[in-house]
């Protein structure tokens, strides 16, 4: 039987991890700043530990290897390892800081990493600063993607940037070389960043909870500093402020770099943008009407769903009563996601247009004379048999890991429709919940839940592609 992966495509991952490794090592030293400011004593957990992954990848890059010779398959297990490790790195900080076990600090790192936002503590406020802020970083990173980080910074331009960049499930290119792409993203993420902070403050937002919300808005994750989320400022100004940079999040970067090149309206022709802003305008009146919402919670919950984020400004409690017509909305648009190319999670609309436009064209297939040729462009581009079979065999795969982590939660005697909620907040990289998460949540449904987040974060195939390597390197 051939084998897929051997000692010698080991090596080639080695180097290029070791530096994702060392990547991760210096994020997590970056609260010791939080922690030396308010004279917090949990900083040697950031010294050891950002200093070991720094060590470790450091090792790692000593070993041979011709980036040359990298393939996708080498990307995708490279991206895979390294959302585990970098959920592993952040973990062993929480379980020191804030003494919790193993695996729910791992939930909540991976949480955090993930974008996902949903959190095992119970009461956020009594955290330290640092790990406040470390949480809020790890989703600001996270945002843009630990590889895709890496790229910016790290690795030299060429065929190793490229592989790793497609394996975390990105497409476009801004500029010519991807290199070049991965900075010009970078520099729109600063910018949009600097914006927020600028924004929370003008609306009237102390600095350290502007910063942390910022780095959890642009990015999309949604975790929060306050116990009731952003229901704990009560303020509309903040709402607003946050429901454009959930927007400015979901949005292709491609779209925001044509925008600020002053192309303005290329905006308006991009068809994820549009369906974006009718499926915001058309399901915000739905709430209204028919489950009773004000216009700022429909608007906001709506953004909030669509874009991944999972910021909320109600209580779960509150949520958790909602008129099932609006949760059935919520879940539906959590499925969803906003653009290809942004910060979002989920499926992405790109996905869900094509589908569609598939649906159409056999129809029309169909009723069309024999030998008609139709032609199948969406946004001017044409569209290949292979691109409608990736998309819908994508989405099958993705309500085949909801269908069997919701069980688990229906078995431990769950809600079915909260745990439905939950399955796919989780998996979707939302956040937004039914209060099914918690420290108490058992063992395996907990392991489920970080699970689906992590595929949801890289987009299942690099995962499966992961375990087919290591069964063949188990096999020998």
């Amino acid at each position: 039987m051939r084998k897929y992966l051997g000692k010698k495509d080991l090596l080639l991952i080695a180097n290029p991890l070791g530096i994702i490794m060392q990547g991760i090592g210096a994020v997590v030293l970056i609260p010791l700043i939080i922690a030396l400011i308010y004279n917090e004593a949990n900083y040697l957990e950031f010294v050891l530990l950002g200093a070991f992954s720094i060590g470790l990848g450091s090792i790692l890059r000593r070993l041979p290897s011709d980036y040359n010779q990298l393939k996708l398959k080498h990307g995708m297990i490279i991206a895979s390892l390294a959302w585990l490790w970098a959920a592993l790195i952040g973990s062993f900080c929480l379980m020191y800081a804030t003494n919790v076990d193993f695996l729910n600090a791992y939930f909540e790192s991976m949480s955090a990493w993930s974008g996902t936002g949903l959190s095992i503590y119970p009461d956020v406020e009594i955290l330290p600063k640092s790990i406040q802020f470390l949480r809020s970083l790890e989703q600001w990173v996270g945002g843009l993607g630990v590889v895709i980080v890496v790229i910016g910074i790290l690795i030299r331009p060429g065929t190793a940037a490229a592989r790793l960049y497609k394996s975390e499930a990105r497409e476009e290119k801004i500029k010519p070389s991807i290199s070049s792409t991965v900075k010009t993203i970078w520099w729109i993420y600063l910018l949009y960043t600097l914006l927020g902070v600028l924004l929370y403050l003008i609306v009237g937002m102390p600095l350290f909870d502007a910063i942390n919300l910022t780095f959890t808005t642009i990015c999309t994750g949604g975790m929060s500093i306050k116990n009731n989320n952003l229901g704990s400022y009560n303020s509309t100004l903040i709402y607003i402020v946050t429901m454009i940079l959930m927007i400015l999040g979901g949005t292709s970067f491609l779209v925001h770099y044509k925008a600020l090149k002053g192309n303005i309206m290329d905006v308006f022709h991009d068809l994820q943008f549009q369906a974006m802003i009718l499926i915001i305008s058309v399901f915000s009146v739905l709430l209204i009407v028919v489950s009773k919402f004000t216009s700022i919670d429909s608007f906001f919950f709506i953004i909030s769903a669509l874009s991944t984020t999972g910021a909320s400004i109600q209580p779960t409690n509150i949520m958790i009563n909602w008129h099932d017509f609006a949760k059935i909305l919520i879940i539906g648009l959590m499925i969803v996601g906003m653009s290809a190319g942004s910060t979002s999670g989920a499926a992405k609309l790109i996905r869900i247009i094509i589908l569609f436009k598939g649906v159409y064209w056999e129809i029309k297939r169909i009723l069309s004379p024999q030998g008609t040729v139709i032609p199948r462009k969406i946004s001017g581009k044409p569209v290949e048999d292979a691109e409608i079979r990736e998309a819908g065999s994508y989405m099958f795969i993705y309500f085949i890991f909801i269908f069997v982590s919701w069980l688990v939660l229906v078995q431990y005697g769950y809600d079915g429709f909260n745990s439905f909620f939950e399955v796919v907040s989780a998996q979707g990289n939302n956040g937004l919940s039914m209060g099914i998460v918690s420290p108490t949540l058992p063992d395996l449904a907990t392991i489920l839940l970080i699970f689906n987040m992590w595929i949801g974060r890289i987009e299942i195939i690099p995962a499966l592609v992961l375990f087919k390597g290591l069964w063949d390197v188990i096999k020998g």
